[in-house]
């Protein structure tokens, strides 16, 4: 009897923990996190000319083939290109492709195009006050370095460029290297009263051809177009322009005569519409100095180089040099008087005594 009972109460203590285990809901399996996504990978931000709409400017002159107008325009076109990456760029029409001086200023100024590359006579008629260029033999005595303070670096260009604005446009830099627009003639002149009723082809800048007049010659002015065929049939004897300028056109195939009468200043002013100049980004702006600037500095430092290089083609293609001693200037400037008070009286007095106190700076 004690056995049957103690092997029952074994039998029930095996059996009850099954049965409980039975009874307790087995744990499910923790449920997996879904994976982090990785952040979207952002494009860098475009940064200064990228960040830039691209602009494209429209250049031109009116100079000869291989003048110095030419190369200034092309090399500031390849700078500024190079310097913006090409945001910035410059479709350049030189050789009067677009037309003449007169007309060229005249597209600048109503935004059919934007800058334009141009010695100053033309430009008298719409800023009368570069009539102070129109000053005879005014840089004469200077050289270059000296010249080119005077004219980028003073207070002089801060007040001309003024006169500029209120035209609607800017002069970015004044381009030269202390060369001169010289006279070539089938007349031979020796001094000063040789040039009495000599017919010499001019600009239609009516200051240059008072300067004339006061030496007695005989002014005509007559389009670039029409000058060699002038000159090769009689029609006028002389006429007067930087020595780059006569190499291209081969004026020694008409002319006996190369007389260095240094009487203007051969300087290509870069000029740009001003509202064009204002309505481009500052960075833009920036570059457009820049590139204008170190193209000067390349062209001017070989300028002197290429008009000995002119005046030697010149000769050698059969025309005789003339050169004076400094007391031609000194006579020529005491003819030329009237014409200092005639445009001293049209422009103001002190427009003259700013540039010659940026010369003796």
């Amino acid at each position: 009897m004690k056995k049957a009972l103690l092997l029952l109460l074994v039998l029930v203590m095996v059996l009850v923990p099954v049965g409980c285990s039975q009874d307790t809901p087995a744990e499910e399996p923790a449920a997996e996190e879904p994976a982090a996504e990785e952040p979207a990978t952002e494009e860098p931000a475009a940064e200064g000319f990228d960040a830039l709409e691209p602009v494209k400017l429209i250049g031109a002159d009116n100079s000869g083939v291989g003048a110095a107008a030419q190369l200034y325009g092309e090399l500031v076109a390849e700078k500024v290109a190079d310097i913006t990456g090409g945001q910035l760029t410059v479709d350049y029409f030189p050789n009067s492709q677009l037309g003449n001086d007169q007309e060229l200023q005249a597209q600048m100024l109503a935004g059919d195009i934007d800058f334009v590359i141009a010695q100053t006579a033309q430009t008298v008629s719409f800023v009368p006050e570069v009539a102070i260029f129109d000053l005879p033999m005014v840089f004469a005595k200077y050289d270059a370095e000296t010249i080119g303070s005077a004219l980028n670096e003073s207070a002089f260009y801060d007040k001309i460029n003024e006169a500029y604005k209120a035209k609607n446009m800017y002069v970015l830099h004044y381009l030269q290297g202390g060369t001169f627009r010289e006279t070539t003639s089938n007349k031979n002149i020796q001094s000063i009263e040789d040039f009495n009723g000599l017919s010499i082809r001019t600009m239609e800048n009516q200051n240059h051809m008072a300067f004339w007049r006061g030496l007695g010659a005989s002014p005509t002015p007559l389009p670039w177009p029409e000058v060699y065929v002038s000159l090769q049939q009689g029609l006028v004897q002389a006429q007067e322009n930087a020595t780059d300028t006569n190499v291209g056109a081969n004026f020694q195939e008409v002319q006996d005569y190369l007389i260095m009468t240094h009487h203007i200043l051969y300087v290509n002013q870069f000029l740009i519409n001003a509202e064009k100049m204002d309505s481009l980004d500052p960075l833009y702006q920036e570059a457009l100095v820049q590139a204008v600037k170190e193209a000067a500095a390349e062209i001017e430092s070989e300028l002197a180089n290429i008009n000995e290089e002119n005046k030697n083609i010149l000769v050698d293609g059969g025309m005789e040099l003339v050169e004076f001693d400094a007391a031609f200037i000194d006579e020529v400037l005491e003819i030329s008087q009237p014409v200092y008070d005639s445009i001293a009286e049209d422009i103001g007095q002190d427009y003259v005594d700013s540039l010659l106190e940026a010369l003796e700076q």
